[in-house]
């Protein structure tokens, strides 16, 4: 109930638009009895020529019965019956069809606004997830949540919604009539209910479990999907394909069992309300037979209350499959609200100070830092280490030494487990998130490109960001050249991550994207990794342009990047060994001079670097 209370909540902005569909709904409701009821003046007038002229009783018929109005104020000799019971069932019949129609334009509206609510909120929270969270789930099932677990409760809070303001207000609208009949026979026929409504409620769970397994099936398979899609020269290098169809298979076959669990699981209410119909019909007319024949009841009165109690089931029918469907759109919201529950590790202290410029210093105070997803050691440790305005510091040491890690502390990708990071004095916890990661840009070796044009990938450094400053820093990082021998030049679509461009070319325009935002602090994680000479030579020229008169942080294993900083720290096993300038490590038999040693006396070095000749 918590959660249909808090998908609920999500209509609240529309309410004047929910009543009104309500209205509207009720209105659908009564069309239908009152549609019922003239079945009793075409049975016993228009059908029976020999009564039309003869008085009616009409002490016993509601008052909403239109021909308490007829036989008041017209005589029966006056007007003519069959032509006011022809009126009043176009009339029903049209009231019916345009309150229906605009009814369940208007709950759709509510449920389908009320979705796009939650989903902007689920994205919302997602995005501004920390690291931890992305660890902890893979893409496909994020995915999978905001879009196929958020269209089952679409599905429910729009179109099931409508159904069921329209099936409700039948059923009590065709109720009154049945009980207003004979109220008797009325309850009577209307004791296998709970027959029907028990089994139905208690099937009612195990669909919203079967559903969050078959939601779970879903992420399953689109994430063997976007894996296959995402490294498919892999799956073709290795001639994988078949084992790629197997998973996918196998995914699939799953997400059919758990979905052919909930159709069995669901459908079984209809031939229950089947079957108990079958025994209130055959009573009904037993009875009937000895209500006619006394007098009791005339032919018009029963039929009008076994057409009435025949459309009655069906709204029962569809009410139970109703049920079903939202239960089914709790199950998929179980993993929508894990979303929207899950505390931030990494959030935006009450108060926070606005980080306005930088000046003197970033400095690292007996930092220790362990992941939450491996507790049993510590990624670094004890690390006492000052960044100066205006340096380039180098981080250098073996892989897993905890380079990239110490680099991510600064952004406040992750928080230090114990110990402090202060920027010009200041905690970067009680600093606004916002403020402190706009003076910082990062320059990776795995480049993020957005599938779009090669100016909005620039221009998402600064934003609304004119064409005149777009092209200045494209000149700036040296990708100008390679823009204007594109086909549409800066209007070049690029592929998804940047596919149609090599590596020299995604990382030049990674490093005008960085140039446009313009941060004081720069990171450069491995940003020269795994290129050509040539492309090499082109990015570390534009790197140049990039890091002056800036603070850098370089994160390399190739230590010809890294010659000219005024500071290197070594890292290994997550501590500092070492610290110094380039021609101070060397000499000194450490740990930077093996690394050194392995590097360059035992391979060729690049003679091309403009970093390696100072």
């Amino acid at each position: 109930m918590s959660e249909l209370g808090r998908l609920l909540r999500y209509s609240r902005p529309y309410t004047a638009h929910l009543l009104l569909s309500v209205l509207l709904m009720a209105c659908v409701g009564a069309a239908q009895a009152l549609t019922v009821r003239l079945i009793v003046p075409i049975f016993d007038r228009v059908l029976n020529p020999a009564s039309a002229d003869s008085p009616v009783l009409l002490f016993t018929i509601p008052v909403w019965n239109y021909q308490v109005y007829l036989d008041r104020f017209m005589p029966a000799s006056v007007h003519n019956v069959w032509t006011m019971v022809a009126g009043g069932i176009l009339a029903m019949f049209a009231i019916k069809g345009l309150c229906d129609y605009a009814g369940n334009y208007l709950v759709n509206y509510v449920g389908l606004s009320a979705v796009t609510d939650l989903r902007q909120d689920v994205f919302d929270r997602v995005v501004n997830q920390d690291a931890h969270f992305f660890e902890s789930n893979s893409t496909a099932r994020v995915m999978s949540s905001i879009m196929n677990d958020l269209e089952k409760i679409q599905v429910a809070m729009s179109h099931i919604l409508a159904d069921l303001l329209r099936q409700s207000f039948t059923f009590l609208a065709l109720g009154a009539v049945v009980l207003q009949t004979d109220w008797k026979l009325a309850l009577a026929s209307l004791t296998v209910l709970p027959f029907v409504l028990v089994p139905t409620l208690r099937l009612g769970r195990r669909i919203r479990r079967t559903t969050r397994s078959a939601q779970d099936n879903a992420a399953e398979l689109n994430q063997v999907l976007q894996e296959t899609l995402s490294g498919h020269q892999v799956v073709k290098s290795f001639g994988a394909e078949e084992i790629e169809s197997n998973r996918f298979r196998d995914r699939a076959e799953h997400l059919r069992s758990n979905n052919l669990r909930y159709v069995a699981q669901q459908a079984v209410a209809s031939p229950l309300i089947e079957f108990f119909a079958a025994i209130t019909i055959v009573g009904l007319l037993t009875y009937a037979r000895t209500q006619i024949k006394s007098g009791a009841m005339s032919t018009g009165e029963f039929t009008s209350f076994v057409i009435a109690l025949f459309l009655l089931y069906e709204p029962v029918k569809r009410l139970t499959g109703i049920h079903n469907i939202f239960q089914q759109a709790l199950g998929a919201s179980q993993k929508v609200f894990e979303y929207l529950d899950r505390d931030l590790q990494v959030k935006e202290r009450p108060g926070a100070a606005r980080l306005n410029r930088f000046e003197k210093a970033i400095v690292f105070e007996k930092v220790n830092f362990r992941y939450p997803t491996s507790p049993e050691g510590l990624v670094l440790e004890s690390i006492d280490l000052e960044v100066k305005a205006g340096e380039v510091v180098a981080l250098v040491g073996p892989s897993g030494a905890g380079k990239t890690t110490l680099a991510n502390l600064v952004p406040r990708f992750y928080d230090v487990t114990d110990g402090a990071i202060r920027i010009d004095g200041k905690d970067l916890r009680d600093l606004k998130l916002a403020a402190l990661r706009d003076k910082i840009s990062i320059v990776a070796q795995d480049t993020f490109l957005f599938n779009d044009t090669v100016g909005a990938n620039i221009g998402y450094g600064l934003r609304y960001a004119l064409p005149e400053q777009v092209h200045q820093a494209a000149r700036d990082a040296l990708a100008e050249e390679f823009i204007s021998r594109m086909p549409q030049g800066y209007g070049t679509i690029i592929g998804e991550r940047g596919v149609k461009l090599s590596g020299g070319q995604r990382q030049r325009l990674a490093i005008a994207r960085a140039l446009l935002k313009n941060a004081p602090i720069l990171i450069l994680d491995e940003a020269t990794s795994h290129l050509d000479t040539e492309s090499e030579v082109l990015v570390q020229k534009a790197l140049q342009t990039l890091m002056t008169n800036r603070t850098v942080i370089v994160i390399a294993h190739r230590l010809s990047t890294v010659r000219r900083a005024d500071k290197i720290v070594v890292l290994d096993r997550g501590r500092i060994a070492e610290t110094g300038r380039h021609d101070e490590l060397v000499s000194r038999g450490g740990l930077y001079q093996r690394l050194y040693e392995l590097q360059f006396v035992t391979s060729d070095m690049n003679p091309a670097d403009p970093l390696m000749n100072p």
